[in-house]
């Protein structure tokens, strides 16, 4: 077969198997893909009518271009007229004097000849796209002369499936964000990107930020689950964190503008995706869950089940339950569909049950989970989504009396806890008290006893179907709890009527 590689000043490197009845060629070249007549073309076209420059696509940037002049010249162009004034070759000229790069030449009469050389301004975008389409083909053959370099010569601790993975993820950077490797950014561009989203925040005037919850405690606290964060919801085993995360990622899916590609990703590593489906028509329909999985419902709640299922059927929520899933495999399956669907929420259900790799496997289970975290955090800034990622606690909460959670509560809390820009717990105060229930002491009386029971009963009754979201770190706001109500038959929790009183203890 022929492999047909392009590549700049690369000697051909081949390796032909003797046995082989055909000979396999490797066949390059030692020019790039550009089109400096395009360049020049466009240059000369912005020269000869500055407002050439509002035409451009909004995407289309001066590393777009091959020669280095012609980089210089554009940011110039830029640069002059942001501050109203007129970019031509004289105002150039001035502001290029003393610049190295172009002692050797006469940098009035190159620009000169740009803007008399132009015949016609319509072909301006034209160009742009012909100059970014060579910065893309470029940048193709540095990934794939990447790959091949590191396939050829592999590393020890990387595995062939990361490769797939770290050159996935430079093609889907290139193809979203028209980079390979983002590097350092000048502080202009990060102030302005900056001042634009406090004056989004501003025009919203007070509504969400971030993704919708549901709950419109969590949602005052959070203000939504903004981009880029990583969130972690843990708690013990019985405490409905997986309900309450479906609960979080369904309000989030029936919230999404249906003009809009606005799908939310659950990994399921635990449970399977029909029973997360029947968790979520439980919670819908209103029909026990339980009754549900044993098929003891009557008529009229089936037809609610067949009305409740045609009603979600169409929204955009995608289950995967994957068992052992690793992080690039996730960040594989979240890439494809956000470029097909497009991406707004990523669940995983849960952090400990990822499978690490083979290097940090080795290192021990805390810098397996620590590897882990990085990498679900990298994830939400590279897709700019939020990642709600559930976590279990440790076995010392059941032996301390007051049972919440705090965070030294986490299983190999410190990578958690560092790497999280939120950290949360779901607590159910209802649960300890029903494993607690008193029972007639050896030579206590019954009026004691009865006075012991009563005092259970009525903190328990004050618990029943309440539950508390705790939020103990938050890298952006403030900490709190926020009380819901929880209804274990329908697996479903909800906002307390009282809610709008939220308890003022912090963590």
């Amino acid at each position: 077969f022929v492999s047909v590689i392009m590549a700049e000043n690369i000697n051909i490197i081949s390796n032909v198997d003797s046995k082989s009845s055909s000979d396999e060629t490797l066949i390059l070249t030692n020019k790039m893909p550009q089109n400096l007549e395009a360049e020049q073309g466009l240059i000369g076209s912005i020269l000869f009518d500055n407002k050439t420059l509002e035409d451009l696509p909004i995407s289309f940037d001066s590393k777009h271009f091959f020669d280095p002049l012609h980089v210089t010249i554009f940011d110039a162009c830029v640069l002059i007229t942001d501050n109203g004034r007129l970019a031509d070759p004289i105002t150039l000229k001035g502001y290029l004097k003393d610049e190295t790069s172009f002692r050797d030449i006469n940098i009035e009469k190159y620009l000169l000849d740009l803007r008399e050389g132009v015949l016609s301004l319509s072909k301006a975008k034209f160009y742009a796209d012909e100059i970014r389409n060579c910065y893309i083909r470029r940048s193709l053959i540095r990934i794939g002369d990447d790959l091949i370099e590191r396939s050829m010569n592999p590393s020890v601790d990387t595995a062939p499936d990361e490769e797939i993975s770290n050159t996935e993820e430079q093609l889907y950077n290139l193809a979203e964000k028209d980079q390979v490797n983002a590097g350092p950014v000048d502080f202009k561009t990060v102030l302005g990107k900056a001042t634009n989203q406090i004056n989004e925040a501003y025009q919203r005037k007070g509504s969400l930020s971030g993704v919708d919850t549901g709950f419109s405690g969590l949602n005052r606290q959070l203000g939504g689950l903004n981009k880029s964060d990583l969130l972690v919801l843990a708690g013990r085993p019985a405490m409905g964190k997986t309900a309450l995360a479906t609960n979080i990622g369904f309000n989030a899916a029936k919230s999404s503008n249906p003009d809009e590609l606005q799908s939310i990703l659950i990994f399921s590593l635990e449970m399977s995706a029909e029973q997360l489906a029947q968790r979520i028509l439980a919670e819908q329909s209103t029909i026990n869950s339980h009754k549900l999985r044993s098929g003891d419902i009557n008529d009229k709640e089936f037809s609610d089940l067949v009305s409740t299922q045609n009603n979600i059927m169409n929204l955009p929520f995608f289950i995967d339950d994957t068992p052992a899933i690793s992080v690039s495999q996730i960040a594989s399956r979240a890439r494809r569909l956000k470029r097909t669907n497009g991406l707004t929420l990523i669940i995983i259900d849960y952090i400990q049950l990822i499978q690490g790799t083979k290097a940090s496997e080795s290192q021990g289970r805390v810098q397996e989970v620590s590897s882990i975290t990085r990498g679900l955090k990298s994830l939400a800034k590279e897709l700019n989504v939020p990642i709600l990622a559930l976590s279990q606690l440790s076995r010392a909460v059941e032996q301390r009396e007051d049972k919440r959670p705090i965070l030294a509560d986490l299983r190999e809390s410190g990578s958690i806890e560092q790497d999280a820009d939120v950290v949360m717990f779901v607590y159910r105060e209802e649960y300890y008290l029903d494993k607690s229930e008193p029972t007639q002491r050896d030579n206590e009386n019954q009026e004691s006893f009865s006075e012991r029971f009563l005092r259970w009963q009525d903190k328990r009754n004050l618990a029943e179907g309440k539950a508390e979201i705790i939020i103990s770190k938050q890298r952006h706001g403030p900490t709190g709890i926020i009380q819901v109500q929880f209804e274990a038959q329908y697996t479903r929790f909800m906002d307390l009527a009282e809610d709008s009183r939220i308890p003022s203890q912090t963590y």
